[in-house]
Formats: C-alpha cells, sequence, structure tokens
C-alpha cells in the first residue's frame, strides 16, 4: 500500500512591515539611550495645578487644568458628527467638543468617569466649553504632577504617553559622565551636563518658563554649547584627517596656464588674482585641498574654475567639473571649451541625455586619459565612468548634490592606471584627488565659519568691471499689460528679456500663472515678437534648441521655470520678469536676477507679484529692491529662513544644529571653536578622550557624514 503523500511544509509566514515602535523611533533619529536622553522637548505643558470649572471659565480664553466627572457622553451628527463630553464639579460644568475621535471614547468617557482635562477654556452656545483638550482618566484624589509635563518632537504612531517612559528608562540607563572637565566647566561657566539635561526633561514648577521657552537657561545653554562643540570638533578633525591623506601634488602652473590667461579678452580682477592664487598654493600640496569658491552672482567663478583645471592639466592629471543640471553643465563646457580647445585641450562632455554610442565614446576618452578635462552632469558618477589620472574635482552648486554624491565622484580615482602593480601602487598610496567646491549663493561669513569650519574659504568680492546695476521694481500684476508693453519697447531698442514663471503646469492650490499659460498669453500679445518656451520637462535636445535660438538673438523673448536660475549667460537680454515673485526665496530672486546686467545696457528686473502680500513676502521683494549685494542678501536670507533652508540642509540630508540658533547664539559658536582649537591642538591624552567621549555622545555614527 502506498505511503500516504505528505502535505508539502508550511510556508513561513511574511515578515510583518516595519511598523513597529523601534523603526518608528528610528525614523526620528533615536537609535540608542542617549539619542533619547538628548530628544529635548520642544515645550512645556503645565499639569501641576487644577482650578474649578468656574475659576477656568472666569479667566477667559486661557489654558486651564480641570478635573470633573462625565455626567454626558454622546455623538452628534448635526451640524457636523462629533463627540460631545459634559463633565461637572461642585462649581459648574464644562463641554468637551471632539471633531476627530475614536469610537472607542464614548466608552473611556462614559457617564461617571472621573476626568482631568486641559485646555483652552472658552464660552459657547452651551456655556464654558473646550476644542480637543488633553485629558486623562484619573481616580478621585489622584497626585497631581510635581513638574512641568514635557511635550517631545513625535512622529507618526508614537504617542506622549510613549515617548515620555521610552525617555525616562533610558535615562536610568544610560552613562551621565560629563565629557568636560570641572576645570571647562568653570572656565566656560556652563552646568554640568546631569543637571542640565533631568531639568530640561522634567523641570519644577518653579523654573523660569520664560528662560525655558526662549531656550536662554542655563541647562539649554549647556546643550546648545556641547552641540557646536560637537560640529566643532568633528569639522576641524575631518580637516586634520584630510591632511594626512595623500593629494596628487600639482605644481605646474606652466604653458596652458599662460596661454589661457594670455587669449582671455578680459583682465581678471583683482579679487579673481587672489583667489587664483589661493587655489595655486592649495594644488601644489601633496594633500587634498578641500576649497568652497564663493562669489556673487557674475563675479567670475567660471574663469577662475578653469584656471584651476589648466593647473592639473599642467601638471599631466585629469579634472572634472560636474553641475547639477544639464543646462548649467552646457553653459560651462561651451564657455570653457571655447577658451580650451583651441589651446589643445581635450575637453568631453557626458550627461544622462547622451546617446548610447556617444556616451560609450565619451567614456572611453576618460578612462584612457585622452580627456583632460571633462564636464557633465550627475551621469559622471556612474559605476562605468573611470579616470584614468583623476588629480583635480570641480563641483558647481554644490550644496545641490547629496553627501554620497560627492563622494562618489572623489572616489573615481580609486582604480586609477588599470589593474595590476600600477593599480596596486596607486592604491597604496591612497590618493584623493583634490576638490574645490563652487556655490553662486553667498554664504555670510558667521554662517561659512560654523558649517564649513573643515574647508578653506575663498571669497571673490569683486564684480567685473563693465557691469551696469540692476533696477529692480515690484508690480503688482494687475499692471501686467503695462509689463507685456515694457519687454515690446526693449525688444524693439535691440534688447532681449527672460520671463520666469514658478510652475509649468495648472495647479489649482496655489492658482499660478504657469509657463505654459504666460508662453501661449505672451506668444498672442506680442505677435510681432518670437518667444520661446524652455522647462524642466522638455527633452535636453528642444532645450538646447531654445536656448541656442536665445543666446544667438533669434529668439527675443523667453518664457521659463527656474532652470535658467543659474548658468545662463545672454549679455544682450537686459530686462528680466519673475512671475508670482512672492512665491520664491531670496536666494532664488537674486539668482535669477543675475541674468540680466551682462552687458553695457541698462537692465531692468520686475517683480510681478498677487495681492495681498504676507509679511515674509513683504519682506523679500523690499530686500530686493534696495540692494544687489548678494552678501547682504544671504544675511537676510538667513534672518528669514535660518540656516537649515538657507543651505537646503534640510533636503540634501546634513547634519544640522538642533538646538543652537546662530543668530543669537554667536557668542557660543566663538566659545565652541575655541575650545575645539585648544583640544585639538593640544592632544593630551585628557584632551584626546575628551574629544572621542564628546563627539561619540554628540554625533555617534553621523560624524563621518557632517560634511565631505
Amino acid at each position: 500500500m502506498p505511503a500516504p503523500k505528505r502535505k508539502p511544509a508550511a510556508k513561513p509566514a511574511p515578515a510583518p512591515a516595519a511598523n513597529t515602535r523601534a523603526s518608528k523611533l528610528e525614523k526620528l533619529g533615536l537609535r540608542t539611550d542617549m539619542d533619547l536622553v538628548l530628544h529635548l522637548p520642544l515645550r512645556y505643558e503645565d499639569e501641576t495645578e487644577v482650578v474649578t470649572i468656574r475659576q477656568a471659565g472666569m479667566m477667559g480664553a486661557s489654558i486651564a487644568q480641570v478635573e470633573g466627572v462625565v455626567s454626558s457622553c454622546e455623538i452628534q451628527y448635526r451640524p457636523r458628527r462629533q463627540l460631545i463630553v459634559t463633565i461637572a464639579d461642585d462649581s459648574g460644568q464644562l463641554v468637551m467638543r471632539f471633531l476627530n475621535f475614536y469610537g472607542s471614547q464614548t466608552k473611556q468617557l462614559a457617564v461617571g468617569t472621573r476626568v482631568r482635562a486641559r485646555g483652552e477654556i472658552r464660552h459657547g452656545f452651551f456655556g464654558a466649553e473646550v476644542v480637543h483638550p488633553n485629558y486623562k482618566v484619573v481616580l478621585e484624589g489622584a497626585p497631581l504632577p510635581e513638574v512641568l509635563t514635557p511635550v517631545y518632537p513625535a512622529g507618526e504612531g508614537l504617542s506622549q504617553i510613549f515617548l515620555r517612559k521610552a525617555i525616562a528608562d533610558a535615562m536610568q540607563r544610560v552613562e551621565w559622565r560629563d565629557t568636560l572637565s570641572p576645570a571647562q566647566l568653570a572656565a566656560q561657566q556652563l552646568s554640568p551636563f546631569e543637571d542640565a539635561v533631568r531639568l530640561l526633561h522634567n523641570p519644577p514648577p518653579e523654573v523660569d518658563e520664560h528662560a525655558l521657552e526662549d531656550r536662554s537657561h542655563p541647562a539649554w545653554v549647556r546643550m546648545k554649547f556641547d552641540e557646536l562643540l560637537a560640529q566643532q570638533l568633528s569639522l576641524k578633525r575631518a580637516q586634520v584627517a584630510r591632511r594626512a591623506k595623500n593629494a596628487r601634488a600639482l605644481p605646474l602652473v606652466g604653458q596652458l596656464s599662460a596661454a589661457f590667461l594670455a587669449t582671455l579678452p578680459f583682465t581678471l580682477t583683482k579679487a579673481q588674482q587672489r583667489v587664483v592664487a589661493e587655489i595655486s598654493e592649495d594644488l601644489r600640496a601633496s594633500f587634498p585641498m578641500q576649497r568652497l569658491l564663493q562669489g556673487d552672482v557674475g563675479s567670475g567663478k567660471t574663469v577662475v574654475a578653469a584656471l584651476a583645471a589648466a593647473q592639473a592639466i599642467d601638471s599631466g592629471y585629469q579634472a572634472v567639473l560636474m553641475a547639477p543640471t544639464e543646462i548649467l553643465a552646457d553653459q560651462h563646457f561651451r564657455k570653457i571649451a571655447a577658451w580650451m580647445e583651441p589651446l589643445g585641450v581635450q575637453v568631453a562632455w557626458l550627461t544622462g541625455s547622451l546617446k548610447k554610442k556617444e556616451k560609450l565614446a565619451a567614456q572611453a576618452m576618460i578612462e584612457s586619459g585622452a580627456a583632460q578635462l571633462v564636464i557633465g552632469t550627475h551621469a559622471l558618477i556612474q559605476d562605468s565612468v573611470q579616470f584614468a589620472k583623476l588629480g583635480l574635482v570641480i563641483v558647481d552648486e554644490q550644496h545641490r548634490f547629496g553627501v554620497g554624491q560627492r563622494l562618489a565622484l572623489r572616489n573615481k580615482t580609486t582604480s586609477e592606471n588599470g589593474g595590476g602593480e600600477a593599480a596596486a601602487a596607486a592604491k597604496t598610496e591612497a590618493t584623493v584627488p583634490h576638490q574645490l567646491m563652487m556655490s553662486a549663493t553667498p554664504i555670510p561669513r558667521t554662517l561659512a565659519m560654523t558649517y564649513y569650519a573643515d574647508l578653506e574659504i575663498s571669497v571673490i568680492d569683486e564684480l567685473p568691471p563693465g557691469r551696469t546695476p540692476i533696477v529692480t521694481r515690484a508690480v503688482d500684476q494687475i499692471r501686467r499689460d503695462e509689463v507685456i508693453a515694457r519687454v515690446h519697447a526693449a525688444v524693439l531698442e535691440g534688447r532681449q528679456a527672460y520671463w520666469v514663471c514658478p510652475l509649468i503646469e495648472e495647479s489649482e492650490a496655489l492658482q499660478l500663472q504657469t509657463a505654459s499659460e504666460t508662453y501661449a498669453m505672451l506668444a498672442e500679445a506680442l505677435p510681432d515678437l518670437r518667444v520661446g518656451l524652455v522647462h524642466g520637462r522638455l527633452k535636453q535636445a528642444e532645450k538646447q534648441e531654445v536656448m541656442d535660438a536665445f543666446s544667438a538673438g533669434e529668439c527675443h523673448v523667453l518664457v521659463a521655470t527656474t532652470v535658467i536660475e543659474v548658468g545662463v549667460d545672454v549679455p544682450n537680454a537686459s530686462l528680466m520678469v519673475i512671475e508670482h515673485a512672492e512665491r520664491f526665496g531670496l536666494s532664488q530672486l537674486h539668482q535669477l536676477r543675475g541674468r540680466v546686467g551682462r552687458g553695457s545696457a541698462a537692465s531692468v528686473c520686475l517683480l510681478l507679484y498677487q495681492s495681498p502680500l504676507g509679511q515674509i513676502a513683504k519682506q523679500r521683494l523690499m530686500t530686493m529692491r534696495e540692494t544687489t549685494d548678494g552678501f547682504e542678501i544671504a544675511r537676510r536670507d538667513l534672518e528669514i529662513r535660518g540656516p537649515g533652508e538657507f543651505l537646503g540642509a534640510r533636503q540634501s540630508g546634513q547634519a544640522m544644529l538642533r538646538f543652537a540658533d546662530l543668530m543669537t547664539d554667536q557668542w557660543l559658536v566663538d566659545r565652541a571653536r575655541e575650545l575645539a582649537h585648544t583640544l585639538l591642538q593640544e592632544p593630551t591624552p585628557a584632551n584626546n578622550a575628551t574629544v572621542s567621549a564628546h563627539l561619540a555622545r554628540w554625533l555617534g555614527e553621523r560624524e563621518d557624514f557632517l560634511k565631505v
């Protein structure tokens, strides 16, 4: 008799989705006990006192905590679905109104339940009421908290109750040893670490609430100082570590550099000459340059970058320039190739839009070393791209690239010289190319010294002669017809104009004028002119065709989105119209305005806005009208937006300061910088221990990615 068939083994159940509290904590960056301990409150609620319902009603639209027994609990459906709960004490009754609620709350708040509720109590149609109060079910005579109740930053699915318990548990497990010595604490007039942290998590009722709120309390000062010290230590230590690495010295400023300077149709400004000398000196070193080149719009950063590339090529190495957009990369390629190719330099072009055959040909030139200078976009960091002898990396608009992308380009030298013994020798030397980063967004000195403490910084603080000042006017969009007439008149005088729009397609939410609509409107309103349209969704060939026509003067008016923000250089364009200017940031407005004023003709920028304007929008437009100084604009932009948004750091994932404020805490920045310098310059065992412990506490594994 045949054996009965066995049932197939049951497949293991699929692993549940990573939706645990641990994964939610990790999303907030809370992986260790110390992470939890340093997850400090956003604000506090005073639950240490209960007043009667009558007293709360007499306080007038202020936050109060009351306690009462539920006398009714019902769901109402008119005018909308809501839960209405009435509680009462000996002095009166209070209506608690919940517009969003769970069905289980009707059982939790059943008649006869004692509730402690806190919120803004107002007079409603049925007497005193509070909408969506914080509440808890309590027993009669339940003790009140003796400290203020912290409210923490929380993610989805993480309740305040859970966070409070998780943090309290972590505080029982962590090592509280202070990273600073008693002498250092005394010199800096700082509170002990444990005392400061415990007070911030559980402040007593008598604490100065205003000092807690504006973060001027000594406990907050200690946290801010520690955070700034960790940042400065990390950046300065990265600088020391970089100087310990090997780089190919690029010492020759030879025939190419001399011929290049001789063929330029202009003389470098004194600021450009100074910056070129700084970069040239760095390139001669046997450790990798890490320099940030910044300057205002039109200050001449491209020619400085080209001279740096010429020094690398003179010294027998390749140089690469990476830009964030094809339009910007193409502008660099056209300008630099026009300078370099007549001098015998082989310039390669590599972007994602190239056809496969062209891409393979470019990659072969790069790998063989035939391409001495390479210009392109993100396509340069693909695995298939390898350099024969990379000596210099230039990254334009560096804040628009992530840390990983900049690392990938810098590491393109690891397979240098191919395989075999040469490759092994190159790897043992562990060479790293020199790196020059460029930014068209001027960075205030305070911010640069804090966030770029590991970099050398060169500033071009002078514009080339012959640039005409740009007149800026803010114009209400109801005067659109006058603006169109102004555009028509400018073209009849032989000039060209930009018209910039913030969106490509219809957006019901913002109801902004779109590029497509504006293009159609201007083409109809100006039938005797040629109007072009360019935006990010066009194919590269179509985009280039429009840009070429505009550069050649065949297109009179260019309607565009912010793809023209940087890199576009058409000296004959003397009028810029920015649609819905109130929707742009100051830095972006300044960059866009910088597309005009590049020739000898008087240039105008018209900021079309939609009334009414908010306070921040008014500040931005007023700033644009008052100054064309990029550094002053950057200073005001920093005041409005804060450092995170200013640097694009929230979007790019750079580590940000959570507690310190660079606008109000500069005195602490200076003290943290001085102590960091002392600790690193005097590497005693005690100082080394302080540095290691402090960085481990505040940065952990994040230190390597703070700045690349």
